[in-house]
Parts: C-alpha cells; sequence; structure tokens
C-alpha cells in the first residue's frame, strides 16, 4: 500500500522536457493528483500529452523540474514506484503467436503480487478468448488486452493513454464502467483522451495541454462554466432581433441573427432563458425550435485552445519547427 503521507499522489512541478535539437514538448506545467482522483489530461495533438505521462512514467527523466509519484521520483527511484503502478500505452507490442491467455501469463511473471490470470481477462471481458491467438483479435480486443496487462498488479496509480481508442461504443461505456469501479475503489488514475464526452463522463478533475503548457485546468463543470451558454430560437413571420427587450437586459454577451434564427450567449443562463420566455409570453410570441443549453466540454476545449494559440502569437517565444524534434518522439 502507499506509504506516502502527502495527499497527492502525482506531484508535478514546472516540468520541463526538451527533445534532441531544442523541441520543448513540455513547457514549465505544474499540477497535483490526489488519491482516489481520475485526472484527465487533454489537447490536441502534439500538445505534450504523451510526453507528459512518460516523464510521470519514469521512462525518461525531465529536463527541469519535478515529478513525484507515490513521494518517490519515478525515474530515479523506479524500484520504489513500478511495483505500485499499471500503464496502459498507446499501442501495446504482443508476440503474435501467443495466445491471449499466455500473453497475460507472461506478463504476470514480470509482475509482483499478479492476479490469476483468468480475473485479469474477466475484468475486461476477453474471458472467453483466452485460448485465442494475438494475432486473431480485434483492435478492440487488443485495447482490453492492454487494459488486462495494466491491472494485472493491482495498482494504486494507472496511467491510461487514449485506452479507448479503436473500441466501438458498446465497448467504451464498458471501459468507462470498469475505470470508474477502480476510481471508486480507492485507485488514482491518470487518463488522456482525445474523447472530450470520456473526460466529462468520467475526470474529476483536467487539464487542457497547449503546446506544452496548462491552457486551462479544473472541474469538468468549472472548465465549462468558463464558456457562455447558448440560447437558440427562430422568431416567427414579422418579427426581428430589435423586437427583443434590450440585450444587455437580458445577460447577453454576445448575439448573431441569420434571417429569423436568433443566437444568443450568455454566462447568466438562467437570467437570460427567464428574462427571455416572460418576454416571449407577454408578446404572446412563439420562439421556433428554442434550445436552451450549457457550453459542452467540446466547446469549452476548441475555445481555449483558440484563445491559448491567439496568445502564443501575440507573443512569440522566437523560431521553434517541429522539424527539430527527435525522430519518431511522441508529442
Amino acid at each position: 500500500m502507499n506509504t506516502n503521507g502527502h495527499k497527492d499522489v502525482i506531484e508535478v512541478t514546472d516540468l520541463r522536457r526538451v527533445y534532441g535539437g531544442g523541441f520543448e514538448a513540455v513547457r514549465g506545467i505544474t499540477f497535483s493528483v490526489d488519491r482516489g482522483e481520475l485526472f484527465a489530461l487533454l489537447g490536441t495533438n502534439g500538445a505534450g500529452k504523451t510526453s507528459t505521462v512518460e516523464l510521470l512514467e519514469g521512462l525518461a527523466p525531465p529536463t527541469a523540474g519535478r515529478v513525484r509519484v507515490l513521494g518517490h521520483d519515478p525515474y530515479e527511484e523506479r524500484a520504489a514506484v513500478r511495483p505500485h503502478i499499471g500503464v496502459m500505452l498507446q499501442e501495446g507490442g504482443f508476440p503474435s503467436e501467443l495466445t491471449v491467455a499466455e500473453t497475460v501469463r507472461m506478463w504476470a511473471g514480470c509482475t509482483s503480487g499478479a492476479r490469476p490470470v483468468e480475473e485479469a481477462l474477466e475484468i475486461v471481458g476477453l474471458g472467453k478468448r483466452s485460448g485465442v491467438r494475438v494475432k486473431q483479435l480485434s483492435g478492440g480486443e487488443k485495447r482490453r488486452l492492454d487494459l488486462a496487462l495494466a491491472l494485472l498488479g493491482r495498482p494504486e496509480v494507472l496511467f491510461l493513454d487514449e485506452p479507448t481508442t479503436g473500441l466501438d461504443a458498446e465497448g467504451r461505456q464498458g471501459t468507462w464502467e470498469l475505470v470508474r469501479e477502480l476510481r471508486d475503489a480507492g485507485t488514482t488514475v491518470l487518463l488522456t483522451t482525445h474523447y472530450l464526452e470520456e473526460a466529462e463522463d468520467l475526470a474529476d478533475r483536467l487539464a487542457i495541454l497547449h503546446e506544452g503548457r496548462i491552457a486551462a485546468t479544473g472541474t469538468p463543470e468549472e472548465v465549462t462554466a468558463s464558456q457562455p451558454s447558448r440560447i437558440v430560437f427562430d422568431l416567427p413571420d414579422g418579427y426581428f432581433l430589435g423586437d427583443l427587450p434590450p440585450l444587455a437586459e437580458l445577460g447577453v454577451t454576445d448575439h448573431e441573427a441569420v434571417g429569423r434564427t436568433v443566437r444568443l450567449r450568455t454566462h447568466e443562463l438562467q437570467r437570460t432563458a427567464t428574462r427571455l420566455l416572460v418576454w416571449a409570453e407577454r408578446a404572446r410570441v412563439e420562439l421556433g425550435g428554442l434550445d436552451i443549453r450549457s457550453a459542452s466540454l467540446e466547446e469549452a476545449f476548441l475555445q481555449i485552445a483558440r484563445e491559448a494559440s491567439g496568445a502564443t502569437k501575440a507573443a512569440p517565444e522566437g523560431p521553434r519547427s517541429g522539424a527539430t524534434a527527435r525522430k519518431g518522439a511522441a508529442v
């Protein structure tokens, strides 16, 4: 069990990673993950997610900054960390001629306190595929096998790098449920994903990376609350945007009108929606196709990325080129 007296199971302070040639993939990020928390790292390709996770897993030393997992440096004190973590990489490499059970048995031989093979396979829904050769598995089944290997040692900390890539909708939902169960049982989970609904559904907290920096962090609700909500409706014939009450009184921060379709954005959704509906009732106006919704994590993600890109362009740090990155390096 974890003997680290700190609340934070993962601590990252001013972390930097520079590849040969000078490409800086991780540019001074700081965050922490509490015990039993599911923390998601989001970002576009090249944002620095995989480079960060590799440092947390102890696969390479940081160029600068500090990393602690369970109170230890995962690179310098690998022997103290490795038995307590599970890692699911973006792509696993399995001997294609081995069966599923043989693959897990081989991996278990290198894992202290490993679960029984049958138990590990049942957890990920591969119990009935134990005798099938790896080369005969579908892409989704190979991802499940990756997860089974990550869970073999009953890890305290689980690193999941794009865990549902290649899974169909049913497989994705099943994986989400398993990850929730692990988190609820006390496992600390660090997740990277391209599926924003996955992070929105699973994460206790998240960080959005952009060009190696953290552009936003908080709970999914906090991150989405930073973006305006949306109200869309159609005005009836004979009515125009100017017939509405003053938009400032409605709490509207931005608006667009195309024909009879009106789109309003607001940081005060309840106030705006209530006043709009009161006006419509009193004026006996029917708002066609009325759609009232809070910002989604996807909308927040895209807006934060745009704002971060604008800030980067406004304050350039000198010439940089992805071509200077180490060939084959995952960023």
